[in-house]
Order: C-alpha cells, then sequence, then structure tokens
C-alpha cells in the first residue's frame, strides 16, 4: 500500500504530507504489528524494552500519536523535542527530500506547541520517552532544560535533554563549557526517584569534544548517550538539487559517519555508559551494525519517509534472524562486538 502511495505523497510539501500523516494516525485503527522476537528484548539504563528499534524524536513532536507508533511495532518511541513555552520555528519551507539521496534536510528549529500543551498527552509508559529542548530566545538555555525535566520527570521512561539540533543558533554551545552544569542541575530537577536521563550530541565532533562529552556524562548522573543529531556536514556524494539547502541533514548518507562516532564514543566509554546510536539506520543489518559499534539501542525517523510504516516491523525480524545467525541468545550480547 505505502509503494502505491508513497509517489502521490511525494507530490506534496514535505511539511504538509507529515501533518496529513499525523492527522491519519490519530483517527484511523491501526492493527498491532506482530509481537518482536523475545531474543530482542533489551534492558540498559534502568529500561526493559521488547525490542531495540526505537523512533527517534522529531517524528512526534507535540506527543500526539505515540501510541500509534508503537502499534507500528517500534520497541519505544521518543516524542518531542517540547520546549517550555510554544514557538513556531523557522520560516517554511524547512524541510526538503531529498530523494536520490535517500535523506531529508531540516532546519524546523524546535517548532511545538510546548511543555503544558503536551502534558495531557503523556502518559508513564514504560516505552515512552520524552525529549525536551530551549526556547530559541531564552535568557538561559540551562534553565529551560530544567524547566522541561520537571515537568516531565512523572510522565517519561526517560527525559532526553537535546543540546545538538543544528537549527537553533548556538544551543551545541551547551555540549562545551556549560555542559557540566547543565548535567548536574537537570540531575537535580530529575531528583533521585525520576526517570533517566539521556543526553543527545552532535555527529559533528572531534576527538577532543568526543573525550570531553564523555567524562564529563561519566562524572554526571546521565545515564545513557544518544550519537547522534542531524549532520551540518554536506558529503560529495549528495546528487539533490537540495543538497545546498541550510539546515540539519539526515538518512542514508549519515550511517557512515554517525556509525563512526558511535564507535568512537564507545571506545572513549568502554562500556561505563550505554549508548543509542541513530543516524541513517533503513535496514535490519544497519541496525545491527550500529548494535555492534556500541548501540544498546538503535533509532531512526527519516527511513521511515522513505519505507514507510511497515518498517520497524521489518526491522524487528531481520536483526532477530542476524542475531540468530550469529549465535547471540539477545540483542544485549552483541552490542559493542564489532569493538
Amino acid at each position: 500500500m505505502f509503494a502505491f502511495l508513497r509517489p502521490l505523497i511525494f507530490r506534496l510539501d514535505p511539511e504538509r504530507a507529515h501533518g496529513l500523516t499525523l492527522a491519519a494516525l490519530k483517527r484511523l485503527p491501526l492493527p498491532a504489528a506482530p509481537a518482536p522476537d523475545p531474543l530482542l528484548e533489551t534492558r540498559f539504563a534502568g529500561l526493559t524494552l521488547p525490542s531495540p528499534i526505537g523512533l527517534a524524536a522529531g517524528f512526534d513532536k507535540d506527543a500526539m500519536v505515540w501510541r500509534a507508533m508503537l502499534r507500528l511495532g517500534f520497541g519505544s518511541v521518543e516524542v518531542g523535542s517540547l520546549t517550555p513555552r510554544p514557538q513556531a520555528g523557522n520560516p517554511r519551507p524547512r524541510i526538503f527530500r531529498l530523494e536520490e539521496d535517500a535523506a531529508v534536510i531540516n532546519r524546523l528549529g524546535f517548532n511545538n506547541g510546548g511543555l503544558a500543551a503536551a502534558l495531557p498527552r503523556l502518559a508513564a509508559h514504560p516505552r515512552l520517552g520524552v525529549n525536551v529542548g530551549a526556547n530559541k530566545d531564552s535568557a538561559d538555555r540551562v534553565a529551560d532544560y530544567v524547566a522541561g525535566v520537571r515537568a516531565v520527570r512523572d510522565r517519561a521512561a526517560w527525559i532526553t535533554l537535546n543540546i545538538s539540533s543544528p537549527n537553533t543558533p548556538g544551543l551545541r554551545g551547551l555540549q562545551g563549557d556549560e555542559l557540566e552544569r547543565l548535567l548536574r542541575e537537570c540531575g537535580a530537577a530529575r531528583g533521585d526517584a525520576g526517570p533517566p536521563l539521556f543526553l543527545k550530541v552532535a555527529p559533528d565532533l572531534d576527538g577532543e569534544q568526543i573525550a570531553h562529552i564523555a567524562d564529563t556524562a561519566l562524572a554526571s548522573t546521565v545515564a545513557a548517550l544518544i550519537v547522534g543529531n542531524t549532520t551540518l556536514a554536506r558529503p560529495g556524494t549528495l546528487r539533490s538539487r537540495h543538497a545546498g539547502e541550510a539546515g540539519g541533514l539526515s538518512g542514508a548518507p549519515l550511517f557512515g559517519p554517525s556509525t563512526a562516532i558511535l564507535r568512537a564514543f564507545a571506545g572513549r566509554l568502554r562500556g561505563r555508559l550505554p549508548l543509542v546510536g541513530v543516524g541513517g539506520v533503513a535496514s535490519a543489518e544497519q541496525a545491527y551494525a550500529k548494535i555492534r559499534a556500541g548501540a544498546s539501542m538503535v533509532q531512526l525517523y527519516s527511513a521511515m519517509v522513505y519505507e514507510g510504516p511497515g518498517l520497524p516491523s521489518r526491522l524487528n525480524a531481520g536483526l532477530a534472524a542476524l542475531l540468530r545467525r550469529d549465535g547471540f541468545a539477545g540483542a544485549g550480547e552483541a552490542v559493542g562486538a564489532d569493538l
């Protein structure tokens, strides 16, 4: 069905198409996907998930359809990014399909309805994570993250601090000197009984930055790192006429670079902190490569644009087959196998 509809969907502006997709997911009764193979059960950072295949933040910014996405077969869903106050984001057009490259460029800029509007749609579900960010015009961005943690700590299985979006000017600076303060104050806001804090970092990092982030995270209450966000890089292999658009690039071209950064973090951390691998995953083989490079969980989003709603079930089945082929008794056994 998706193969038939895709040419029609791709005639629409990408943001309009996404809006119609969310509307359909809210209204249409979805049959539940087959339960993931028990081999895929994943445990890390205090979470127990039926599959390591998760939906990344950005698809369901305002927590409208996370239950529907779980029914499609995702082991987990992360909603957001949510900011303390509503904001419209950057001017349109701000999403571009790079069809020849199976990629997307977006410069949305944390467009969302704000924390207060989303809270009634959240629930203390064991497979729901909430991604929080800072308002573009905030005078104190650390305070915005603290407000986000306080607001959702009773309605999230984990909370992600997204300090790596390239579409809010200066936001990535929080990965530097302010990181220690951010993690300290957000850890205090989480409290002793709150959900685990995850930190989402950029894929555009050098060795010194990786060492700084890894060591600062280890000295904090952060429970996992998400590696990584969209990239500002533009590989020379891009063919689409949209390749020069400003914003963060995601999709197929990001798989190699993001996996290399994931592997670098895994080498620095040496198993002392779990990792979530994100970037360019569209097949079971790619999800497996992320896991073998050190990821306890794998998240995706852009591949759904090109592969459709059946993708999470296909990844679950394919990943289970790969684990069995290589003699692993569970997904956790394969984490870091290539290191």
